[in-house]
């Protein structure tokens, strides 16, 4: 455009070199002036942009109400929540706030990697490839530190070998159980998902939380009783 002169807050794409995997708008990667350590803000920023895409990305289950497919950012700040609320029937000791930052991250990968149905075992065979590439790149979008920092959240929920780990693990499976309870059997009757496979799920459960595993089990059963879930 004749005489158009870029805003001094904007700089070329190509001018933010690579390693300040810069944040692209139109073109654009908007150069920070007001922060101490520029290359580090717009890293920063471009992770807080990707990871708005987990809004898009569509579990199996419905909400409680039945009204819609839950979303991956709805299903992260709801176990967040649950760990809040829940933290007294965590074994004694559990570091809650670790709990809750593990919660947040542990979807994230994702927006690269896609729900994958805990039920379908296709899925489920390549499902730890396709994260862990996925962790890599989204992780990588971060400060150093902060990369580590984050990327050690995810690893340790993963790996399920710490309380806070466990208890975590506990609620990501004890969600989806209350919203198929709640509607009528939910996926578990529309993928015809047995009771010994629930079950199976529920141990998960008991290993991160004696009361909940218990708790869950009784869904188990009552929805078996019902007619909601296959025996």
């Amino acid at each position: 455009m004749t005489g158009y002169r870029r805003p001094p807050c904007l700089a070329r794409a190509g001018d933010v070199r690579d390693g300040a995997r810069s944040v692209i708008t139109g073109g654009y990667a908007y150069a920070v002036t007001t922060v101490p350590d520029q290359d580090r803000f717009i890293a920063q920023l471009a992770f807080t942009l990707e990871i708005d895409k987990l809004k898009r990305i569509i579990r199996r289950n419905t909400l409680v109400d039945g009204s819609r497919r839950e979303n991956d950012a709805e299903h992260s700040w709801h176990l967040a929540m649950m760990a809040l609320v829940f933290g007294e029937y965590a074994p004694p000791g559990t570091d809650l706030r670790r709990v809750g930052l593990m919660l947040l991250v542990h979807d994230l990968v994702e927006i690269d990697a896609g729900d994958t149905f805990v039920y379908d075992s296709t899925a489920v065979a390549d499902q730890t490839a396709r994260e862990r590439a996925a962790a890599d790149r989204i992780f990588g979008l971060l400060p150093k530190d902060q990369e580590v920092e984050l990327r050690g959240l995810w690893e340790e929920f993963e790996e399920r070998a710490t309380p806070e780990a466990r208890f975590a693990r506990a609620l990501d499976r004890l969600a989806p159980m209350l919203a198929n309870f709640h509607t009528e059997g939910g996926t578990w009757a529309l993928y015809k998902v047995t009771a010994g496979q629930v079950m199976e799920k529920v141990e998960l459960i008991r290993e991160g939380s004696p009361t909940l595993g218990d708790y869950a089990a009784e869904l188990v059963d009552t929805a078996v009783a019902r007619g909601h879930l296959a025996p």
